[in-house]
């Protein structure tokens, strides 16, 4: 997933957050069984894999919302 992460950065832009889930109790409990997670804007965009069509349609829509990073408000 980082790798598609990496390319789409290059055609988009981003802020791109890494955390390691294994520093903080709360998250590996939460997310332990689906990792990689992408998470964009708050809100789980991708668990395992994700593909660069996937990414750009999910990032273009988040950018195109009123009061989200990206977006007029935002």
């Amino acid at each position: 997933m980082k790798a598609v992460v990496r390319r789409v950065a290059h055609t988009l832009p981003l802020e791109l957050e890494e955390i390691d889930i294994s520093t903080d109790p709360a998250l590996e409990a939460r997310y332990g069984l689906e990792i990689p997670v992408l998470m964009v804007g708050g809100t789980k965009a991708a668990k395992y894999r994700v593909t660069e069509e996937e990414l750009r349609r999910v990032l273009l829509a988040r950018a195109g919302r009123p009061g989200t990073a990206g977006g007029p408000g935002g």
